[in-house]
């Protein structure tokens, strides 16, 4: 990639990471404090089981004491660390550290967070270095926000979740959701139905060291180190800097994955509750893609249907064409300032950097070929032959997004006013480039890649996008009765303005699109007493048209006709969901919600691959609207003799509210079932701490689900166990040990877990005007087999 378009970005990820590195942190025990509004702020301290709690730093609550509590050691915790206590008029659930660190340190976030009511997430191996999938009440990763420390995680334009890309488990402090709105105030344009937060342990008060070795099967391997320096002398600076390596085979199919990953900060305190931290994060990462089925193939091959570990002539599925690359730079300075009188204001400029390439294999034409919509007689150099020349498809996309968030506020009396402006701009960038391969597979780019018409690079698309967004919101929080009533009432009004070009021979093609989208939420709760809480919301979201084939065609090599078209109709997603619950907690915590949305304008991407490749096409599809109803619930103790549990479940009924446009005519969905929506879901967990030795053991049942619009295929239901067992061995010097071994997939079920790619109808149907429309079969994601991983772990206090 050019270095001009790095430089500046660059300049602020230095300035973060060189800091950190010269004064630097690592992990241990972390004390969790809920602050509201999604967020769930950590302390990190020395890890002894045994330490007393110190008290809350006030970075820790930036100003919402009134909703804080602490969880003061860590065989109290309800459930294990996988439920806290909030007191948010909106249903929110989440895991700490406390849960965190009882697991695999190689899995993924959202994996960490898929015991949670209502939450689905592939584990599609022991180490994933990939953008995750993820289902929440029905709603796909492109639907659900990201949040990292006040950064927007998903890629600005398709929405992909690439969470394990911006943080080390080690390093996360909480990982939270909220299953039916999003913050009135996050840096999200996709959040139409649910948020995911992930919390930083932030700089520890106390100089300490962390290193931790990680070896399991399918050569899963993970080092990882973290320095904390304490507070430096008395300047109220205190930092971290952490690094890791991380590789594995594929568990299914030959290749394999490797991962860099660089973590630090530095914070200064300003005054007793005012302070500044410079957050940098650094990923490189590249592995052999997986394959996904069909449910043909899955029945007929199982595990078996991977990629090829020879090559052959023609072979697109030969393991080296098929790669790819998650790359990302972060970095951001997260500030809050309380000028007194109660004045407030938190300001967050951000930017991101991340690029690839993704490589997959496709046989192009020699002769009579297609770019865009022109043919061409013979690629150069193969002129009078005719066939197919198998290449590998190189795309070197990259992206950068940055923005500013403000969030002011006024608390006087039983009144906070709040006042919020965000900007956010990206620009985006993909293009192919093919490559031949000779008769071992291998290729060189000395060679060139392949060309038509004299001087036109061989590509389906060649696409450059920029999108400009401000976000201006207002919202009042007003208590009453002694707090005990709180009222709160908001609206955010979001201007996007998206624009994509697409530069092929004869299909030379610009879209520009601009969104103004308000997004209005009002919340209530009552709090009879400390223990007893009913709460009700009415809530909106939005989701922009994800990925650039809403505005641009995509092209095949076959023929000049396009196998992915633009949205007819552009429009967001909106969603309106109403909330009630009720919570209790104490010795026995839990929550309980009744929930209803309605989605407008409904968008889904059908995935397939195309003819004679391993490249992913996508049709987006404007499904018109889709309500949902159910109730979720979620449960934990306290520990008794050390044992401590919980459960959760959610029940969800969905359908489709109108006949879609497919294929020149409309599917009969109406009335049917929404794709990758369960009916059920569930988890139990246990945990077991005495201190000395401990266990964690987690079993997650997910129902059947339908795959197509049409209901007329489904991957059936499934369940899956993961056991953690481990032992805090005895204090060497000034270091603590520990050992953990922990085991996934417990029964080796093998099973299709979430689909990757929907569809309208697996099978040959009829349309509402009598066309008759086509099959195309859906995709989908293998659930990790069995695995064990062994953690060894010290920190030196």
């Amino acid at each position: 990639m050019p270095s001009y378009k790095r430089r500046s970005f660059y300049l602020l990820c230095a300035s973060a990471l060189v800091p950190a590195l010269v004064c630097s942190t690592g992990p241990a025990q972390a004390r969790v404090h809920h602050t509201g509004k999604n967020q769930i702020k950590q302390t990190p301290v020395a890890p002894a089981p045994k330490a007393a709690p110190k008290a809350p730093h006030p970075h820790d609550l930036e100003g919402h004491s009134a909703e804080s509590m602490s969880i003061h050691a860590s065989r109290r915790v309800l459930g294990g660390g996988m439920m806290v206590h909030h007191t948010e008029a909106k249903t929110i659930s989440a895991v700490t550290q406390e849960y965190i660190s009882k697991q695999a340190p190689t899995v993924t976030p959202g994996v960490l967070a898929s015991s949670l009511p209502g939450v689905q997430a592939t584990n599609e191996g022991p180490l994933s270095t990939t953008a995750e999938t993820i289902h929440i009440r029905g709603l796909d990763q492109t639907q659900i926000g990201m949040v990292y420390e006040g950064i927007p995680l998903a890629d600005p334009f398709t929405y992909g979740a690439y969470t394990s890309a911006m943080i080390d488990n080690e390093n996360l402090g909480s990982v939270s959701v909220s299953q039916g709105s999003s913050d009135l105030t996050a840096p999200v344009y996709n959040a139409d139905g649910a948020q995911m937060t992930l919390s930083l342990r932030h700089p520890a008060d106390k100089m300490t060291a962390y290193a931790e070795a990680s070896g399991g099967t399918h050569s899963t391997n993970k080092e990882f180190v973290r320095f904390d320096t304490g507070e430096i002398g008395h300047s109220g600076v205190r930092a971290f800097a952490s690094g890791s390596y991380s590789s594995a085979n594929l568990w299914r199919g030959p290749g394999q994955m490797d991962r860099w990953h660089v973590d630090a900060a530095i914070e200064k305190r300003w005054a007793p509750k005012s302070s500044s931290e410079l957050i940098f994060g650094y990923n490189k990462a590249n592995q052999t893609e997986w394959l996904y089925p069909t449910l043909a193939q899955w029945k007929t091959y199982g595990t078996g249907y991977n990629t090829h570990a020879t090559y052959t002539k023609g072979d697109t599925l030969y393991y080296k064409l098929n790669t790819k690359a998650t790359n990302a730079v972060v970095g951001a300075l997260k500030n809050h300032f309380d000028f007194g009188h109660g004045l407030t204001l938190d300001a967050e400029p951000y930017a991101i950097e991340t690029f690839g390439p993704n490589n997959y294999g496709v046989n192009i034409p020699a002769s009579n070929g297609y770019v865009g919509t022109q043919q061409y007689s013979s690629l150069n150099g193969y002129e009078g032959q005719t066939g197919n020349v198998t290449a590998i498809s190189i795309h070197p996309w990259v992206q950068t997004s940055s923005g500013i968030n403000l969030v002011g506020a006024w608390h006087r009396g039983f009144n906070t006013l709040k006042l919020s402006y965000w900007y956010s701009y990206a620009v985006h960038t993909e293009y192919q480039n093919h490559y031949p391969v000779n008769a071992s597979g291998q290729y060189t780019e000395n060679n060139g890649y392949l060309m038509a018409f004299n001087n036109v690079s061989v590509s389906q698309y060649n696409i450059n996008g920029f999108q400009q967004l401000n976000a201006i919101g207002l919202e009042d929080q007003v208590k009453l009765f002694h707090d005990r009533l709180t009222i709160d009432a908001g609206l955010r009004a979001n201007m996007i303005s998206r624009s994509f070009s697409q530069d092929l021979p004869g299909a030379n093609f610009k879209s520009v699109e601009n969104m103004f989208v308000p997004i209005p939420q009002v919340l209530i709760s009552y709090q009879f007493d400390q223990k007893n809480q009913i709460y009700v919301n009415g809530t909106t979201g939005y989701r922009a048209p994800s990925s650039f084939q809403a505005q641009v065609p995509v092209y095949s090599f076959t023929s000049a006709n396009a196998v992915s078209l633009p949205l007819a109709n552009f429009q967001p997603e909106y969603m309106i969901g109403e909330e009630i619950g009720y919570r209790h907690s104490g010795d026995i915590m839990f929550n309980v919600a009744l929930f209803n949305y309605n989605l407008t304008h409904h968008q889904i991407t059908s995935v397939s691959y195309l003819p004679n490749s391993t490249i992913m096409i996508s049709q987006p599809i404007d499904a018109g609207g889709e309500s949902a109803q159910g109730v979720q619930a979620e449960i934990s103790t306290r520990p008794w003799h050390h044992i401590s549990a919980y459960a959760s479940g959610q029940f969800m009924h969905t359908r489709v509210g109108n006949n879609i446009a497919y294929q020149g005519d409309y599917l009969r969905t109406k009335g049917k079932q929404e794709v990758a929506s369960p009916k059920f879901t569930g988890a139990l967990g246990l945990t077991y701490d005495d201190g000395t030795n401990f266990a964690n053991f987690n079993l997650r049942y997910t129902d059947s689900q339908y795959a197509t619009l049409m209901n007329d295929q489904s991957i059936p239901s499934y369940i899956t166990s993961d056991i953690s067992l481990g032992r805090y061995l005895p204090k060497i010097g000034r270091v603590r040990p520990k050992a953990m071994l922990s085991l996934m997939n417990v029964g080796d079920s093998h099973y299709l877990a979430q689909v990757n790619g929907f569809s309208g109808n697996a099978t040959t149907t009829r349309g509402v005007y009598g066309k008759t429309l086509s099959a195309s079969q859906p995709t989908y994601s293998v659930g990790t087999g069995f695995a064990a991983v062994v953690s060894v772990s010290g920190t030196f206090e």
